[in-house]
């Protein structure tokens, strides 16, 4: 028996699907789902559903406009109210965001079901889902099935599917759906926001990212990091020892408790290769590692390894860009 209907939680930024919106849905796809909708919240729905629907939604529920609330509660509240009217999909796909995660364990609680979370990989095995999914950061993969009733919950990690558009989409429908009373629930607001300033590529979608660790001995040696990305048209990323150490944000962080990316080039400088960094950048087309430790775990994964300094080849490398 095939799946029938799937749902994804649809995150919505200036009036257009996140990339991980369009990765669930291609997710949904690749399952074989009968029919794929998607569920999603804010302002700008009706203006995202043409993108929606050309990534493969029939149809869209729009949670309406939350204003400064939290997502969490009202999104779950107005899904478990679907599903409590009887419509009732195989299973839901959301994404490791922040208000995919919260989402989703509201959704949980109010329905009583389980979570399968952290899924590096779904697939369609007879009626049900076998998930891939990452334990003790990432050093284990396991898989797990459902044996209770639907809907199935996965929270899946970013970059897990390749986002897609079909070459004509097929027209996506908008259906209001009503969120419930949540009394002092629904009370948090969220009172500012601050977004880091960048130029260059976001983190998770550069074709090129270089990251440092703490093998760069100390933060102002960062800035080689920084500028060889630059002269490589991509983006800067580090571990999480030297996020920690404060040397920079939080944003750049690559890993289990960072981003997970997969740039056509991932060139990983002072960084000897923790699982916990590992399992965010191993799907990187093409791996490259500098260490001056010939037995760094990273070699392991690497497609070319150059045992050195790192404080004497990037210098190098980047001489010799500016001098192409």
């Amino acid at each position: 028996m095939a799946l029938g209907k799937v749902w994804v939680l649809a995150e919505i930024a200036a009036g257009a699907p996140t990339g991980m919106a369009l990765e669930l849905l291609a997710g949904a796809k690749s399952l074989g789902a009968g029919s794929i909708e998607a569920v999603a919240w804010g302002p700008d729905v009706a203006a995202a559903a043409p993108a929606l629907g050309a990534a493969g939604a029939t149809k869209v529920y729009d949670a309406g406009d939350i204003g400064s609330g939290l997502p969490g509660a009202p999104v779950g509240a107005a899904i478990a109210g679907l599903i409590g009217g009887g419509n009732v999909p195989d299973a839901i796909l959301f994404g490791a965001s922040y208000d995919g995660r919260d989402i989703a364990a509201r959704l949980s609680a109010k329905i009583g079901h389980g979570v399968i979370t952290n899924c590096v990989g779904l697939e369609a095995a007879g009626d049900g889902i076998v998930a891939s999914h990452a334990l003790f950061g990432g050093a284990k993969v396991v898989t797990s099935t459902f044996t209770g009733a639907k809907p199935w919950i996965f929270v899946v990690r970013a970059k897990t599917f390749a986002a897609e558009e079909s070459p004509a989409g097929a027209p996506c429908e908008v259906e209001s759906i009503p969120v419930p009373d949540l009394g002092r629930t629904g009370a948090a607001t969220v009172v500012n926001r601050h977004v880091e300033e960048r130029s260059g590529p976001k983190l998770d979608e550069a074709p090129v990212v270089v990251s440092g660790g703490r093998g760069l001995g100390q933060a102002d040696k960062y800035a080689m990091v920084e500028e060889l990305a630059k002269m490589l048209g991509g983006a800067p990323g580090a571990s999480r020892a030297i996020v920690d150490a404060g040397w920079v944000p939080y944003s750049y962080q690559v890993g289990q408790t960072g981003k997970t990316v997969k740039p056509a080039v991932y060139i990983a400088c002072g960084i000897s290769g923790a699982t916990q960094h590992m399992v965010g950048m191993k799907g990187s087309k093409n791996i490259i590692a500098v260490n001056k430790d010939k037995d760094a775990p990273i070699f392991s994964i690497a497609d070319l390894g150059i045992v050195g300094d790192v404080h004497k080849v990037l210098p190098a490398l980047i001489d010799a860009l500016k001098n192409r």
